[in-house]
């Protein structure tokens, strides 16, 4: 579907507001640091910048220099070009390819674009390597301390810690349901050794963790007195950096038409594609893959959003029944009319179900597909993919490959799958599907020889605020 974008937008700074309309108007700068908006909702632009003139060749310059001006319209006002730049070279040099993302042809016009080859092996270091470095950036101009309180389901977690790592005006506490991550996963985030980064353990699922960050947020005396800030999705900077590789792989196709399968979870990931396509890239069709826990495979086929319970799956980064980044996506399809979406947020919260007239919301219909997989599905497809083309998926991936062959519209278009996380994060899914074990990189290997270093709370508000007190004064 062909967007056109709002050219009017140079060298102005960007306002920022919240999807539900009574939270103050903000520029990048705030909005980096404020996280979830004061009125509940989620900050986003409140116009949409092209991409910049010549994007067709810009990747051949490098993913950072086509990094710096694909972002730079959502900073401009907050840091100067030319620092910026430095900022983003730094932080995709800690990738272990200079592509950052490179595509790999897995055949009939169907490409994989790996997203894990940076430092935690999932697709979350692409943008918060970026994210930690834009922290110390404004939080070092101002003067300032931050507490990072972080949901994960799984690849969050070790990102943000990993990112944020001993950075002296950054304190970081993740949430993550105990039990409910791999084991790789878990050891990534417990073995960190670095004074400012925390990993608690959470009774519950990652919904659970999500709600308890949500409403830390709106205890306004909690997060003054911490002065809260938040690296999930919630956080505009994280799509805005995801925007970078939907250009740089269409840029690498040669610029025109193309489709993309993403498996995901909180939305955010594949809302990204969709920001890339407002700003003129010409996505024909965006497929959201996800597991059994579908809700957004049912919203997409049926309009109606019903929260059900979590199973556990063999993609436990998708093990969720509340996708918060969905909001930001109906804010745009309802004209933005932040005040009736905060009404029917509220009432899915009630509720636990809300439906929706989809013809009534523009360009969701004609731009979005959905398929779900459940754990047998995702196995035959890790298998028959890697011995067709010797090529193996981690279980996320597989279901994103699953859904491109299933429900592509266009077979004349190049359909590019995103693979999120490196196969051996999920070694057991991938040796019950193939019968071998994925090759385990050194560096993530050596996370089974360190001592964990965790604790586990009850999914309650108190408790996490008073280890949030404790680990910032440890």
């Amino acid at each position: 579907m062909a967007v056109t974008p709002d050219t009017r937008i140079g060298p102005e700074p960007l306002d920022y507001v919240s999807t539900r309309g009574a939270a103050p108007t903000l520029r990048f700068g705030d909005v980096l640091l404020t996280g979830l908006a004061a009125d509940g909702g989620l900050y986003l632009p409140q116009r949409w910048p092209a991409l910049p003139e010549g994007w067709q060749d810009l990747a051949a310059k490098g993913y950072a220099e086509l990094a710096t001006e694909v972002m730079w319209p959502y900073v401009v006002g907050s840091i100067e070009h030319d620092r910026f730049a430095e900022i983003v070279a730094d932080a995709y040099a800690t990738f272990d390819t200079s592509e950052v993302t490179p595509l790999r042809d897995l055949g009939d016009d169907l490409w994989l674009l790996e997203l894990f080859h940076g430092p935690t092996f999932a697709f979350k270091d692409v943008a918060l390597q970026l994210v930690g470095r834009l922290f110390d950036e404004e939080l070092g101009r101002r003067g300032e301390r931050l507490t990072v309180l972080v949901a994960t389901s799984g690849d969050t977690g070790s990102a943000a810690m990993e990112a944020l790592r001993d950075r002296d005006a950054v304190d970081v506490v993740v949430l993550y349901p105990e039990g409910r991550v791999s084991d790789v996963q878990r050891r990534q985030m417990t073995t960190i050794d670095a004074p400012n980064v925390h990993a608690v353990a959470v009774e519950g699922n990652f919904d659970d963790c999500q709600d308890l960050v949500k409403a830390a947020f709106a205890d306004e005396a909690f997060r003054s007195r911490v002065r809260l800030g938040a690296v999930n999705s919630i956080n505009w900077a994280r799509v805005m950096a995801q925007v970078v590789y939907y250009v740089y792989a269409a840029a690498r196709l040669g610029g025109g038409p193309l489709s993309f399968s993403v498996p995901t979870g909180n939305f955010g990931n594949v809302l990204a594609g969709w920001v890339a396509q407002r700003a003129g890239l010409p996505v024909e069709q965006l497929i959201v893959a996800s597991n059994r826990n579908d809700i957004l495979y049912r919203f997409l086929t049926t309009g109606t959003m019903a929260m059900e319970q979590v199973t556990p799956t063999l993609s436990p980064s998708m093990d969720i029944q509340v996708s918060s980044n969905l909001e930001r996506l109906l804010f745009e399809a309802m004209g933005h009319d932040g005040e009736s979406l905060a009404v029917l947020m509220s009432r899915f919260r009630e509720d636990r179900t809300i439906s929706v007239e989809l013809a009534g919301l523009p360009f969701v219909g004609e731009t979005f597909s959905a398929a779900r997989y459940d754990d047998e599905a995702t196995k035959a497809t890790i298998a028959s993919v890697a011995a067709r083309t010797g090529v193996v998926l981690d279980p996320h991936s597989a279901i994103g490959v699953a859904a491109a062959g299933d429900v592509r519209r266009r077979a004349d278009l190049p359909m590019v799958a995103l693979a999120t996380a490196h196969p051996a994060k999920f070694g057991d899914a991938v040796t019950a599907a193939t019968g071998s074990a994925p090759e385990m990189p050194a560096r993530l290997a050596e996370v089974f020889d360190r001592p964990e270093r965790t604790r586990t709370i009850a999914a309650d508000l108190a408790a996490v605020e008073g280890v949030v007190d404790e680990l910032r004064r440890a």
